[in-house]
């Protein structure tokens, strides 16, 4: 009679360690399939024509003005060649793009001002070009006597005071 308890509890136990593995094995299965699903939704596919090719994934952008001191219109020429150089000279080459910004004024009314963004793409951005790019931002903000000065960095808009 023992040995029957024995052996059936032997059986149990083996067939619980199996249960077990089966389940930790079906869960690391799952998590490395939620993984890879994860993975593929957050990369581009690439098209076949495009997957040897040279590309930049960075992109820098300063929106320059067409005010000076907050709200004297300007002609922002100036601006934008003096920006189009410095990202030149930093990136190997810039593009500028006129447009029109818009916000809600303190009197609750639609405040529209042409704008013209500057940017570049980039190989990479290290801490000496961010500590260049914000330094420029700086200055051209001081320059033009804005409160501010918007600068975009892979999508993420940041305010230069």
């Amino acid at each position: 009679m023992k040995k029957g308890v024995l052996c059936i509890s032997l059986i149990f136990v083996f067939l619980l360690a199996s249960c077990s593995n089966d389940a930790e094995n079906s869960v690391t299965k799952e998590t490395e399939e939620t993984q890879v699903r994860e993975s593929t939704k957050t990369q581009v596919q690439e098209p076949s024509v495009l997957k040897d090719q040279f590309y930049l994934d960075n992109v820098v952008k300063i929106y320059v003005p067409s005010t000076y001191n907050i709200d004297e219109p300007i002609d922002n020429k100036k601006y934008v060649d003096q920006s189009l150089e410095k990202f030149s000279n930093m990136f190997g080459g810039a593009t500028s793009v006129d447009g029109t910004g818009a916000w809600i004024g303190d009197n609750k009314k639609l405040v529209k001002e042409k704008v013209t963004v500057v940017y570049s793409f980039a190989e990479k951005l290290d801490k000496d070009k961010m500590n260049k790019v914000v330094e420029y931002a700086k200055h051209l903000k001081n320059d033009m006597k804005q409160s501010s000065v918007s600068l975009e960095i892979n999508g993420k808009m940041y305010f230069i005071e």
